[in-house]
């Protein structure tokens, strides 16, 4: 039997709420809702959520300082919802600590799309207790050390928590030494799907990433920024 998932669903509107809970429930989450934020943690301290849908516009504490909050102690999934569309706004949301931004109004289905696909990283991540521990499987390159069985990452013998998203985008640099990716390229292989508009998600990735391992403290940094073309990691 496959373990129950929960999902958390943050947001003050009943009607869009009640529709996420639909198409959740449908595909066989269990899905716990709040109308606003402090309600939203509190079930957060006391239910095992796997992934959270997060309004940004709210009474009281908006959605970017509950994620700053979840972010602070968890790294599951977040998804932000938000009526506002603009590249700034997605900034924001991303730059908080979420995974994936949807603009509403949305479809549904492709919402659960999108739900099901950070889930497959969080497992990946998150692997059950339960399982035999896996045979070393590393890559070593400068000071950083990445294990894709443990999806452990070091730099320089300092251990970094890491989000899926983060973890994928450096792996596919690391595991390819010497190659630039661009942000289009990123978006693609990471994502698992095409550019859908014009947006700096993979830049706001990338500078979280940077922040975690401590880049700006760094002469010789990890990641190599290609003006004009991309990212690599140099071997």
């Amino acid at each position: 039997m496959m373990p129950q998932i929960n999902i958390l669903v943050v947001d003050d509107e009943k009607e869009i709420a009640d529709l996420v809970e639909i198409y959740l429930v449908s595909d066989g989450y269990k899905v716990f809702k709040a109308d606003n934020a402090k309600l939203g943690l509190d079930i957060l301290g006391r239910e095992e959520i796997h992934l959270v849908l997060l309004d940004i516009m709210m009474p009281g504490m908006d959605g970017l300082e509950m994620c700053k909050r979840i972010r602070e102690t968890n790294n599951i999934p977040i998804i932000m919802l938000s009526a506002r569309s603009t590249d700034l706004d997605k900034i924001l949301g991303l730059g908080t600590g979420a995974d994936d931004y949807v603009v509403k109004p949305f479809n549904p289905l492709e919402l659960t799309a999108r739900v099901k696909s950070q889930l497959r990283r969080y497992t990946q991540l998150n692997p059950n207790s339960n399982a035999r521990e896996s045979a070393k499987n590393e890559i070593m390159i400068k000071g950083l050390v990445i294990n894709k069985d443990n999806h452990k990452v070091t730099v320089y013998d300092e251990e970094i928590k890491l989000t899926p998203i983060e973890f994928d985008i450096l792996y596919l640099l690391a595991s390819n030494p010497g190659k630039v990716f661009s942000t289009d390229e990123i978006f693609e292989k990471v994502w698992n799907e095409k550019v859908y508009e014009a947006n700096n998600t993979v830049m706001v990735h990338i500078r979280r990433l940077r922040g975690k391992m401590k880049e700006d403290t760094r002469e010789n940094k990890i990641i190599t920024t290609v003006w004009g073309v991309g990212y690599k990691i140099e071997k």
